[in-house]
């Protein structure tokens, strides 16, 4: 009897480490910003609008949390939040998210899909013996993709662009969309406004 017992407090144990490392890691997030030289002393001051980038489902909920978090670092960076009337710039925020499945592949929207510039710069439970310890490394991931453009009101042009990506696994913190933003918003604006082209990569945590 004793024997049993301890074999299934065994199996139990490896289920349970099974469980928490079943979630891989998340991020580092890829960051890329461009920018406009010659406007540089329009960034990070003014009054700025936030808004939902042509294209994109302007009603969506989720899409609301990332435009709240990029209005937040905006904010923080020295910009003022008014109405779009008032406003000098506007931010337009696209947002994609899909489902990647164990063998690589996107599956599909997890709500919304990319929309906007794509382009260049101003373009717009049961138990057993078998138990996988390997974390995770087959379960589903979340991708994120979140890109913002700074533009001037009056004339339209663009004079900044930041393109963040972010993976986490299913069942992540930050898989939900209020988490998934403030991480991946606080990485595209890092050292604001960044050198022009440049791609880096961000670390997070959950």
């Amino acid at each position: 009897m004793p024997h049993f017992r301890n074999l299934s407090i065994a199996l139990a144990t490896a289920a349970m480490l099974a469980g928490c490392n079943s979630i891989p890691k998340p991020g580092p997030v890829e960051v890329t910003r461009f920018h406009d030289a010659a406007a540089l002393a329009q960034l990070g001051q003014g009054t700025i609008f936030v808004e939902t980038a042509p294209g994109e489902d302007g009603e969506s909920l989720e899409i609301a949390a990332y435009k709240a978090a990029v209005a937040s670092r905006l904010t923080a960076l020295g910009y003022r939040e008014t109405a779009r009337e008032e406003a000098s710039q506007i931010a337009q925020v696209r947002l994609g998210r899909h489902v990647i499945a164990p063998e690589g592949s996107k599956r599909g929207p997890v709500s919304v899909g990319v929309g906007g510039s794509a382009g260049s710069y101003g373009s717009g439970v049961g138990l057993g013996i078998g138990i996988n310890l390997g974390g995770g490394k087959n379960r589903e991931r979340i991708d994120t993709d979140l890109g913002v453009m700074i533009r001037d009101k009056a004339s339209g042009n663009t004079i900044w662009e930041g393109r963040a990506s972010l993976e986490v696994g299913r069942g992540s913190p930050l898989e939900a969309p209020a988490a998934n933003a403030s991480a991946i918003t606080q990485a595209m604006f890092r050292d604001f406004p960044g050198n022009n082209g440049e791609t880096l990569e961000v670390k997070v945590s959950e």
